[in-house]
């Protein structure tokens, strides 16, 4: 039997269908959860509120994973490859805070990761990474029909136009993390 040592990613980079189809790919992903965190507006927040911009959440993944497969640096350096950490509070047509860049750490291991991986990843970009690395507050699991949103909706066009593409990439950059699939 073996011994699974689980841990907590929470993570958010425009809509939170790119993402969480990103890392359903990646080995040593147990589950993900698309959802909501980060907002200063209490109760718990709903899609259309959290898309009104208003409630100062953004759309993130909670993922679980086995450390024992994959590091918590690994996921995100998979993170900040798949989208562009440069643009503040917009990922393609997505515009508003609820589509940043950001990290929410689980604890002062992974806040020291994640500055460590910002800081050794700026020079492969242009422009000055604006990913923001906070503690984690509230986590709000989104509606059911936002949970694993690409496998559901392969030929949406969302899916085809944005989605796929970054899974092209990821396949380029981070062939040697990826679950072995059949076509």
């Amino acid at each position: 039997m073996e011994n699974k040592k689980l841990e907590q990613l929470t993570v958010g980079c425009g809509c939170f269908w790119c993402i969480e189809a990103v890392y359903d790919h990646v080995k040593g992903v147990e589950k993900i959860v698309s959802g909501y965190s980060g907002g200063t507006v209490p109760g718990r927040p709903t899609y259309r509120e959290i898309c009104s911009g208003l409630t100062g959440h953004a759309e993130v993944v909670q993922v679980t994973f086995d450390a024992n497969v994959i590091s918590y640096k690994d996921l995100l350096i998979i993170f900040m490859t798949s989208h562009d950490p440069t643009t503040l509070n917009r990922q393609g047509a997505d515009v508003g805070s609820q589509y940043r860049s950001v990290i929410f750490y689980h604890d002062d291991a992974q806040k020291e990761i994640a500055e460590v991986v910002v800081k050794e990843i700026a020079p492969y970009f242009e422009n000055p990474i604006v990913t923001e690395v906070s503690e984690l507050g509230e986590f709000f699991e989104a509606e059911a029909e936002h949970q694993n949103f690409y496998n559901n909706n392969k030929r949406q066009g969302y899916c085809t136009y944005v989605i796929e593409p970054k899974l092209t990439n990821l396949r380029k950059l981070h062939a040697d993390k990826l679950k072995n699939r059949v076509a």
